[in-house]
């Protein structure tokens, strides 16, 4: 009998402020990388709560939380990750337990910040009035064919 494979579910937000040219991110306090926050939802709660309870740990602010711009999964890990356009309502902290720095960054400058499987999340996120969601695989860094 083969044994059930294991994944588990993450959220995360693309939150972009009123002109659209910046992005709300997080510097990770344990990689020091910088992401859009989101985090693992937990087996009771909703996604949208879910989603709602990470990025105010990640970034003390609280979201309105938008459309699905993204489905993605790490091959190497089993995570799949879902990304949600939001909006923030409250102002968010300069750092959190969880973020060395939270700070608004130019959009355009995210692909020099961010590894591409975490760059193409909020470019995915800048239009998705297209054909839907968008759908990718990576391996934790770079994108998969």
């Amino acid at each position: 009998m083969t044994e059930t494979p294991r994944h588990s579910v993450s959220v995360a937000a693309a939150i972009f402020d009123e002109s659209g040219e910046n992005v709300l991110l997080i510097k990770r306090r344990d990689n020091g990388n910088w992401e859009p926050p989101g985090g693992v939802l937990e087996l009771d709660e909703s996604i949208e709560d879910g989603l709602r309870r990470e990025v105010r740990e990640e970034t003390g602010a609280d979201i309105e939380v938008g459309p699905l711009s993204g489905v993605y999964k790490n091959m190497s890990r089993g995570i799949v990750a879902l990304v949600f356009r939001a909006r923030a309502f409250s102002d968010p902290a300069i750092s959190t337990t969880e973020a060395t720095e939270v700070a608004w960054k130019p959009v355009s400058g995210i692909s020099t910040l961010m590894s591409p499987a975490y760059s193409c999340r909020i470019e995915d996120a800048v239009d998705i009035e297209g054909p839907g969601a968008t759908v990718r695989q990576h391996d934790g860094t770079e994108l998969l064919a």
